[in-house]
């Protein structure tokens, strides 16, 4: 059963290497992040599912220990999906994490996670809404307590420099996503347009709907930590326990 929540976004730049120059313009998102995490930790539970938007169609499972990687963006900082052993890490495999996971990862690392097993799912930006939500009653029912990190942006077209450009239809999606998050409103969730988001770039609608599925017997409440469009997309932080 799921007992706790974190949606946190998922853009590299959250590290502050990828950033440079930039890394203190993200510092509040940052430090929300952290907090999320820490809800998290608190409702102690037995397994910890993280999910995030993946290139390829469908979905795909990540054991913990899968390795990431941010050398594509220029910098030399590798990460590991949760804790483990190094026997167990050279068990793992080289498949890499998708950039979802690997900033999860990141955040896991900085926060010092060691309080369940960590598994990675990634799916498909474009999984139809039913599929996300029928992953995410099977991800509820994994273990007594279940909790997740679901990374993932809102829309990339806030602003005439944003990587979608300025579309109006933007603002109000995401004023929608941020309601709905923070209050855990799951019938909101689910019914969160496909098409839209897809042409809005907003990667955390499926994500999100893996959340909502996981959720619809949990009873949780809902906050809203974060909510800015830095660069012309929307990065949102919430947490439901």
């Amino acid at each position: 059963m799921l007992v706790a929540a974190a949606a946190c976004p998922c853009p590299p730049v959250l590290v502050p290497e990828v950033a440079a120059g930039a890394a203190p313009e993200l510092d509040t998102a940052r430090a929300a992040c952290a907090d999320a995490l820490g809800v998290l930790a608190a409702a102690r539970p037995d397994l910890l599912v993280v999910v995030g938007p993946a290139e390829q169609p469908g979905r795909g499972v990540f054991p913990q220990g899968s390795p990431g990687t941010f050398r594509g963006f220029g910098v030399e900082v590798d990460v590991r999906l949760g804790s483990g052993a190094a026997g167990e890490r050279d068990a793992v495999g080289e498949r890499e994490l998708p950039p979802s996971l690997a900033v999860a990862a990141w955040l896991l690392e900085r926060t010092g996670w060691a309080d369940a097993p960590v598994e990675g799912l990634g799916v498909g930006e474009l999984l139809e809404a039913e599929r996300c939500v029928r992953a995410g009653r099977e991800i509820a029912g994994r273990a007594a307590r279940v909790a997740m990190l679901v990374m993932g942006d809102a829309s990339a077209c806030r602003t005439l420099k944003a990587p979608g450009y300025l579309d109006e239809r933007a603002a109000p999606f995401d004023a929608e996503a941020a309601r709905a998050l923070g209050a855990a409103d799951i019938a909101a969730i689910k019914a969160l347009d496909t098409d839209l988001a897809a042409q809005l770039k907003a990667a955390g609608r499926a994500p999100w709907q893996v959340l909502a599925g996981a959720a619809e017997d949990a009873d949780l409440a809902g906050a809203l930590l974060y909510d800015d469009a830095p660069y012309g997309v929307c990065y949102l932080v919430a947490t439901w326990s």
